[in-house]
């Protein structure tokens, strides 16, 4: 399924888990830094140079060249999400981010604001990083580079950004939950087999 941004709530809730997507449309790339900063604005009042309502959120640290004075997104993979479950839930709540892109998922406070505010976290491929880079059509805007390349904020224009799957949905569904606990079970399993 393609998504188009910016999405609505209704569409986030609509989708499920384990359901692939690729995104078009305006993504923002941003971690740990855009994070802070975003949130140290937002509580001091002063104005975004950006609008995420509705938007999809891209935890990565891409590599970017000026080519003819334009800049090319050359490799784009995600970064461990994990390093955002401290200031998500409230990004999520601030920015009405609908959709977070990363690896390897995101703390059940993530998944509670996600179920309350409507949002879902996509789950790309780690390692994917020029395949990514290859759904990224062009750089929209970049802010807040005094930060370094991999820590800026980066607007791209995306265009089949995927493939993409549900692993957090807007109803407090988790795979990564879902699979640890199916982990557990084999795991008791085995001991008892083995007489442990």
């Amino acid at each position: 399924m393609n998504l188009s941004t910016p999405l609505s709530e209704s569409t986030v809730r609509a989708l499920r888990l384990g359901q692939e997507v690729t995104i078009d449309g305006t993504v923002f790339i941003g971690r740990d830094e855009v994070h802070i900063r975003a949130l140290e604005m937002r509580e001091q009042g002063k104005e975004m140079p950006f609008d995420m309502n509705g938007g999809v959120l891209y935890h990565c640290g891409p590599i970017a060249r000026k080519r003819d004075g334009e800049w090319e997104i050359i490799a784009a993979g995600p970064t461990t999400s994990a390093r955002m479950n401290s200031l998500e839930p409230l990004f999520i709540r601030e920015f009405g981010v609908r959709a977070i892109i990363g690896k390897g998922g995101m703390s059940r406070p993530t998944l509670e604001a996600m179920e309350e505010h409507g949002c879902v976290y996509l789950a790309f491929t780690g390692g994917a990083a020029v395949l990514a880079a290859r759904g990224i059509r062009r750089v929209q805007q970049v802010e807040w580079l005094d930060l370094g390349m991999p820590e800026a904020l980066w607007v791209v224009e995306a265009k089949n950004l995927g493939p993409l799957v549900v692993a957090m949905d807007a109803h407090g569904n988790s795979l990564y939950e879902a699979v640890s606990g199916e982990a557990e079970k084999n795991l008791e399993r085995a001991k008892r087999t083995m007489g442990l």
